[in-house]
């Protein structure tokens, strides 16, 4: 009797170590699991954190550079180019660009004169041509005379952006226009984006069809969504760009340029 008690006991403790076993590796597989879950969502927290550091404008409400999210449309119908009314101008504009477009279908000729010295740019009226229409509408009414460019981006990606004559990022023309050339880089990669090369002159925008007058100018060849129309390169005057961004920008990254260059006239032709 006193052998099978004893037998019973031994039984009843490798049962209960056998249970504290179990009980413990399944605390381990637990925490390993919530370790795996708390790390992917640490990387999606900084995946979220890196698209929007990369991608939101300069404004808040309009001209934005970057919208990802936003799929790209061209609004603009064959052989003609729309231009709907959007709010007030920020400087006075008398009417809208013709709905033919450009006179001009070949390259075009810009001189910025900036405070910094010359850039010159051509635009290419055969690929953009309702925004080139639009732009060199603007410049024969000196719309962009005496602007400051008001955003400079040094991280992630590498633009100054100019052509708001309020200088607050969020002004336009009083119209929009479709998009145009998306596909002037080639088919975006896993994350949606492509190439911008160094030289490109490409318009701002706030989503699908809301070009205005505000555009920017990569200085270094910077990732992003294919939504902004490339409309042009600069010729002359990248060295100028250079310059600026190494004086930087306040906020750090992506601001308003330390060095201000103000665009003191710009004239087609």
């Amino acid at each position: 009797m006193a052998s099978n008690k004893r037998e019973r006991e031994l039984a009843r403790l490798r049962a209960e170590r056998q249970a504290a076993r179990r009980a413990a590796a399944e605390a381990a597989r637990r925490k390993r699991r919530n370790q795996v879950v708390a790390a992917l969502a640490g990387l999606a927290v900084v995946a979220v954190v890196v698209v929007v550091g990369l991608t939101v404008g300069g404004d808040d409400d309009k001209d934005q550079l970057a919208q990802p999210s936003a799929t790209p449309t061209a609004s603009t119908p064959a052989g003609k180019c729309a231009y709907p009314e959007a709010g007030a101008p920020s400087k006075e504009v008398r009417g809208t660009p013709s709905a033919d477009g450009p006179a001009t279908k070949g390259p075009t000729p810009v001189t910025l004169t900036t405070n910094r010295g010359e850039i010159a740019l051509t635009l290419d009226a055969a690929k953009a041509p309702c925004t080139v229409n639009s732009f060199t509408f603007l410049t024969a009414q000196k719309y962009f005379d005496g602007t400051q460019c008001h955003r400079l981006t040094t991280e992630g990606i590498y633009v100054l952006q100019c052509g708001d004559p309020s200088a607050s990022g969020s002004g336009g023309p009083g119209y929009q226009f479709g998009d145009e050339n998306l596909s002037a880089f080639g088919k975006p990669n896993a994350t949606g984006q492509v190439i911008y090369p160094r030289g490109t002159v490409a318009m701002a925008n706030a989503g699908p069809g809301t070009s205005g007058s505000q555009f920017f100018l990569v200085y270094k060849d910077s990732p992003l969504a294919p939504s902004y129309t490339p409309f042009g390169r600069i010729t002359k005057g990248l060295e100028l760009l250079d310059t600026v961004a190494k004086a930087g920008a306040t906020p750090a990254g992506d601001g308003k340029p330390n060095q201000a260059v103000t665009l003191t006239t710009v004239k087609a032709g």
